[in-house]
């Protein structure tokens, strides 16, 4: 059920916050410029008229989200903070300030899974609005990046010592009496398996891991002989059998339990060999405004170019007439009406001119990199704690439009600052000249006497 509307004029005995909040910080001129109805006429169809609880007001649970990507914080933290910020209140439509949380962390996940990629990429797009002329511009920068999933790092040892611990959960819940537990056994197992980069303990280590997954072989073919054949847990025993059966050259591997989906990917970094997660493609014009964000499990990079140029039209109206990448795009030199630029050695006969225009457009395509880092350290870009597909692609977008959302923020602060700087300079020199004219006019008087 939708939420019932506030009265904005209802008094109140505490100060309002117009009277009281500065409004030259960012997230009070942030709620001034964003466009609240285009989320209420949106979302409000997902909700039922008139019946069940009242819902929260969709402009709360929006900026709530934005809130949690521009400032990095948890469903939880976001929660807790709002109580205590008044700029927190304000963006969210608070006219005073308000004692007590605003919702529950889990009503935030309820949303995004209500909104899903539709209504996320709506947010996006008026992040991109928000920013104006800037996000207008015919040349374009495309780059992907690897958003890693919240997994331990994966080993076949994990993973089999995981299915043991899941099998006797299992025979737990549906009363299932297994033949062993092998408590005492795993125990022995897990020191020779803790201390295997000793030299002297290489060979005990592999001998334990072989134990292990015979064990685990084990508890899943009792728990198949002895669970009903209507049960629910039969899929769970499926994917046990497929992770005891993969090999080193398995295609499709599993790497978790719990986020079947999750890829292993390489892009050639010395310092991370292996990522686990999906891919995330990124547009960006050259002033700085992300126009498009988009997830993909492992595809190669020039695969994802006609999908994202595809958003970008779906987001701003219109298709970049170029668009520069790095050489993993090989291949690509054209997508529709998009010309692709790819870093190339230059012909013989070209000009001056047109090889120091391509050094130069493609010395701006590496500004892209340092936007991905700012993603990934400031906009929860860097692990991600969604679950399933759908909400590999609302984090990406969520942080691509929080990225948007700061950069308007720190644009209405450095637009200020530049005014005031160049009305000081601009008054100085006017004094400066001013003087050096009088003394110019002195000088000539007194020669002329």
């Amino acid at each position: 059920m939708l939420a019932h509307n506030k009265n904005p004029n209802q008094v109140s005995f505490l100060s309002s916050f117009k009277e009281i909040l500065d409004r030259k910080h960012g997230l009070y001129k942030l709620a001034n410029k964003i466009d609240w109805s285009v989320f209420e006429q949106a979302f409000s169809p997902l909700y039922s008229n008139g019946k069940g609880r009242p819902a929260k007001p969709i402009r709360l649970m929006v900026k709530l989200l934005i809130l949690k990507h521009i400032r990095n914080v948890s469903d939880e933290m976001v929660v807790i903070q709002w109580s205590e910020n008044a700029y927190y209140q304000y963006f969210c439509g608070e006219v005073s300030f308000a004692t007590g949380s605003p919702c529950e962390a889990s009503e935030l996940v309820h949303f995004r899974n209500r909104i899903g990629e539709p209504g996320v990429e709506l947010i996006l797009k008026e992040s991109i609005r928000v920013n104006e002329k800037d996000s207008d511009d015919d040349n374009v920068n495309i780059d992907t990046t690897v958003q890693e999933k919240n997994i331990t790092y994966p080993t076949d040892a994990k993973l089999h010592n995981k299915i043991i611990k899941k099998c006797k959960q299992i025979a737990e819940q549906e009363n299932v009496k297994v033949r062993q537990t092998y408590t005492q056994t795993l125990k022995k197992l897990a020191t020779f398996q803790r201390f295997r980069n000793h030299p002297k303990n290489s060979a005990k280590a592999r001998k334990a891991d072989r134990k292990v997954k015979t064990i685990a072989g084990r508890l899943v073919r009792e728990l198949e002989r002895k669970l009903a054949p209507n049960s629910l847990h039969h899929p769970t025993l499926e994917i046990f059998k497929r992770v005891l059966s993969q090999k080193r050259n398995t295609t499709g591997k599993i790497y978790s339990l719990h986020e079947l989906e999750v890829c292993c990917i390489s892009k050639g970094k010395e310092h991370k060999k292996y990522e686990f997660g999906n891919k995330a493609s990124f547009v960006k014009t050259d002033s700085g405004v992300i126009i498009g964000a988009l997830g993909f499990r492992n595809e190669y990079d020039g695969h994802t170019l006609e999908a994202a140029l595809e958003q970008v039209n779906r987001l701003t109206g219109k298709v970049p007439k170029v668009a520069k990448v790095h050489r993993g795009y090989r291949d690509k030199k054209q997508v529709g009406d998009t010309e692709i630029l790819i870093p190339s050695t230059p012909k013989k006969s070209d000009s001056y001119y047109k090889r120091k225009k391509l050094s130069n457009a493609h010395k701006k395509r590496a500004a892209i990199e340092p936007v991905i880092g700012h993603l990934k350290s400031d906009h929860r870009l860097n692990r991600n704690f969604y679950k399933g597909i759908v909400e590999d692609n609302i984090n990406i977008m969520l942080a691509a439009a929080a990225f948007n959302f700061k950069r308007m923020m720190n644009k209405c602060k450095s637009s200020i600052w530049l005014f005031f700087t160049k009305a000081f300079y601009t008054i100085t020199n006017l004094i400066f000249w001013n003087l050096k004219f009088k003394m110019l006019f002195k000088g000539r008087l007194i020669i002329n006497k």
